[in-house]
């Protein structure tokens, strides 16, 4: 198949429809929204809490996720791995909302703006909307996401085995961890790695929803939905399918964004969490990645690998799979 036919055989994709921001009802979206997606957190919150311990631990051979988990359980139980979970939900509600506006909002514009000012193909328009959108979306949560970050992973590590209890500080709970960080250190120390946190999470969203939109699109031509001569698919597929296609997508594209971006998201964890109690200089990212780099190598820099990929793959799942529900049920 020649490229030309390449371009025209994509061109040719009948996705199932996509529901644009001026098709929902807003009130609808973000209160549905709010109940889901605090389920979906809850859910995997204990995986992001073991992926955060093993980004801290200063032992040159780090648990694993299993051995660390049990470790956890006999010493914390089961609260061990829902710490800071509180802090977390409430802060990711405002980040959430802010992030799914800013992400809706922009892909329609950039979609539109691509496909007529721009003269793009529907297919490459669509990829760089996702991208455009989830890069800016990304950028705008992190107002609200690094300080909740900040506070909810220093609850996540403190009092615990298994490279989690290198804390002197011990915080009664989110609130006493935020006045103790704004005390020692003002507003900023809230902010702490906000730099490393765009630096992890822009980039890494906007190759995610491009690489979601990609799969989703490939995915679909193996399946042969395609029009014949611009008529409709004779036979649309069903629900189970369309979940079934998003979240293989979804899982493909967050393995792909957990791979590229896991040092960045470890040295930011670690400028969160170590070196922001009083008495104690703040590491430069420099600093951060020569310590790790002498505690075990460039591999350091990968540490909670295996948790991050399971984080994110199960989290784009459940996320996309959840967002495209809400959408639908949010409709007009």
């Amino acid at each position: 198949m020649t490229l030309r036919q390449q371009h025209q055989h994509a061109s040719e994709i009948r996705l199932p429809e996509d529901i644009d921001w001026h098709m929902l009802d807003k009130s609808k979206f973000f209160l549905l929204g709010a109940a889901l997606f605090s389920g979906v957190s809850a859910t995997l919150y204990p995986v992001v809490v073991l992926k955060t311990r093993q980004q801290v631990t200063t032992s040159a051979f780090p648990q694993s996720c299993t051995r660390l988990s049990i470790d956890i359980l006999r010493r914390e139980g089961l609260r061990g791995l829902y710490k800071g979970f509180t802090t977390s939900l409430i802060g990711t509600i405002p980040a959430r909302a802010l992030y799914m506006s800013t992400l809706e909002i922009t892909k329609s514009g950039v979609g539109s703006l691509a496909t007529k000012a721009g003269g793009m193909s529907e297919p490459a328009a669509a990829a760089i909307a996702n991208a455009a959108a989830g890069l800016t979306a990304s950028i705008a949560a992190q107002l609200v996401w690094t300080p909740v970050d900040v506070v909810s992973q220093r609850l996540m590590v403190q009092g615990g085995g298994g490279g989690g209890g290198i804390m002197s500080t011990r915080y009664a709970g989110g609130l006493d961890a935020f006045k103790t960080i704004v005390r020692a250190d003002g507003i900023r120390g809230l902010y702490r790695g906000f730099g490393m946190s765009i630096l992890t999470y822009a980039p890494s969203n906007a190759l995610w929803w491009a690489s979601y939109c990609i799969t989703q699109r490939s995915v679909w031509m193996s399946l042969g939905y395609r029009s014949n001569n611009g008529s409709n698919i004779a036979a649309p597929p069903s629900s189970a399918v369309i979940v079934g296609v998003q979240g293989l997508s979804a899982a493909c594209a967050g393995g792909v964004s957990a791979l590229v971006t896991t040092p960045f998201d470890t040295i930011k964890t670690r400028l969160q969490v170590l070196g922001n109690e009083e008495g104690v200089r703040q590491p430069t990212v420099k600093q951060t990645v020569q310590t790790l780099v002498k505690e075990g190598g460039w591999k350091a820099c990968y540490r909670g690998l295996g948790a991050r990929w399971a984080t994110m793959s199960m989290s784009a799942t459940t996320m996309i799979t959840t967002y495209e529900f809400l959408k639908r049920l949010s409709t007009k």
